[in-house]
């Protein structure tokens, strides 16, 4: 395993105990809520799902409303919360580009907010592709690239140093990605009904009052300057 994601994991196994306070309480809630009704604006209304990076089950409980989904995540300690807020799901620690599953099971396939922490994004979406059934879709959401992303990375690298101890705040290498480097690596993988759209100018790391502000510009945002958003969503169909 490579020392970055090395590094992501540990930090995960860190910081389970609180992931809930930051996307399952107030404006966390809000933010994530509004990533979720996206990915799932972009995939099937039911069938067999697999989140990737799914944390502590907070999407694949979302979705088992629509029908029955498992969840995968490099953290033990994430898995573990996954396993206590739904006890009847499968959840399995393990990484993207080696799916412990066999080939064409899964009707949907979604990772929401762990995309970016990808060594190697090409082979993650080769290994979805082979485990997805024929007509099968992925949905992706992660951060993407523009005016207030690019300096996320320094920020968050000084809050290493700092040692804050908050959920992504580190060194990991993570990458901010493009409409155009989305849909190329889902295109090389072998996807087709390639869509990919922004979301969510109120992100979550926004201070207040300005987290208010931006929710009210969201949708205005979203519809007429979507590269001021600052997650990407993507879907391709196997």
């Amino acid at each position: 395993m490579k020392r970055a994601l090395h590094k992501v994991r540990e930090h995960y196994d860190e910081v389970a105990g609180v992931y809930d306070n930051r996307y399952d309480a107030e404006r966390g809630k809000l933010y994530y809520t509004h990533i979720s009704d996206t990915i799932l604006s972009l995939i099937p209304g039911k069938g067999f799902l697999l989140d990737i990076g799914c944390g502590t089950g907070l999407f694949t409980e979302i979705y088992n409303t629509r029908g029955e989904a498992a969840g995968l995540d490099i953290s033990k300690r994430m898995i573990e919360r996954a396993i206590k807020r739904l006890p009847d799901h499968f959840f399995v620690v393990g990484t993207a580009d080696h799916l412990p599953f066999e080939d064409e099971i899964f009707d949907t396939c979604t990772s929401l907010l762990a995309f970016s922490y990808l060594d190697n994004p090409q082979s993650m979406l080769d290994e979805v592709y082979r485990i997805l059934k024929p007509g099968g879709t992925l949905a992706v959401c992660t951060l993407g690239k523009n005016l207030f992303t690019s300096g996320l990375p320094a920020v968050y690298s000084i809050g290493e140093i700092l040692k804050v101890k908050k959920i992504g705040v580190g060194s990991f290498g993570e990458h901010y990605y493009s409409t155009k480097e989305m849909y190329s690596l889902f295109k090389n993988a072998g996807y087709s009904d390639i869509a990919i759209k922004r979301c969510s100018f109120a992100h979550i790391s926004l201070v207040d009052p300005l987290f208010d502000i931006a929710r009210k510009m969201e949708s205005f945002i979203e519809e007429k300057l979507p590269y001021l958003a600052y997650n990407i969503c993507a879907k391709g169909v196997k």
